[in-house]
């Protein structure tokens, strides 16, 4: 991040960090597929959880720099919140895709009933405390601005302009490539349109959160832990 000013280091580190691990775990699992030893052949049981402590402290080095805004018309943000959810869940649960049970398996290390609790524990903390943050932070509060001018502080928070628009809602749904990839595009035009309505970060993070929330009490519930 070479000449990057404060600010958009503290907009950035925290998603270049959890990108930058998660590509570390790719590039762990191909390099060792197969190897017996779970840290190089699974290596998303320690990529997740430490994405979670160093993402954490990312984000609160930089707490101070955030526009947060205020908590503004609730009932959209929640409304986007449980619309989004169940445009994520439609593919399986109504449209007879099949179910997404591959992936993170809770009982990796055995049926010790601790650690379950606490992976499945870390597990929760990122989806819906980490993700939506670091998320909106670099998606709606950075990129969305940014693209309408580099000089993205000078841009008011939620400014509508149709290319930042489409491409940011694009770019999300890319950086969830493969079967989420529709629900993210949506996904990411929907939580555009909450940053564009409220002008405010904390809006879109409390939409995002409640998503996760009401997706990783889906999951545990159905089983389908592939969304993870």
């Amino acid at each position: 991040m070479l000449g990057a000013t404060h600010h958009e280091k503290a907009y950035v580190a925290p998603f270049f960090a959890f990108m930058g691990l998660l590509l570390l775990g790719e590039i762990t699992a191909k390099l060792f597929d197969g190897q017996a030893f779970w840290m190089v052949s699974a290596p998303r049981y320690w990529v997740f959880p430490l994405q979670t402590i160093v993402c954490a402290g990312v984000l609160a080095r930089y707490w101070r720099e955030y526009e947060w805004g205020g908590l503004r018309d609730s009932g959209f943000t929640l409304g986007v919140a449980v619309l989004t959810f169940v445009i994520w869940i439609a593919p399986q649960a109504w449209l007879h895709q099949p179910r997404r049970v591959d992936g993170f398996d809770p009982w990796f290390f055995g049926n010790n009933g601790t650690v379950t609790t606490v992976s499945i524990g870390i597990r929760f903390i990122r989806l819906v405390i980490v993700v939506p943050l670091l998320e909106e932070i670099f998606w709606r509060g950075f990129l969305l601005r940014y693209l309408i001018q580099p000089d993205f502080m000078r841009v008011p928070f939620g400014t509508f302009r149709w290319p930042s628009f489409g491409a940011v809602s694009l770019l999300f749904a890319i950086a969830h490539w493969g079967p989420d990839f529709v629900p993210a595009l949506i996904t990411g035009a929907l939580f555009n349109l909450v940053a564009h309505r409220t002008r405010s970060l904390v809006c879109c993070v409390i939409t995002h959160a409640v998503t996760n929330l009401l997706l990783g009490i889906y999951i545990l519930k159905t089983g389908q832990w592939g969304f993870w």
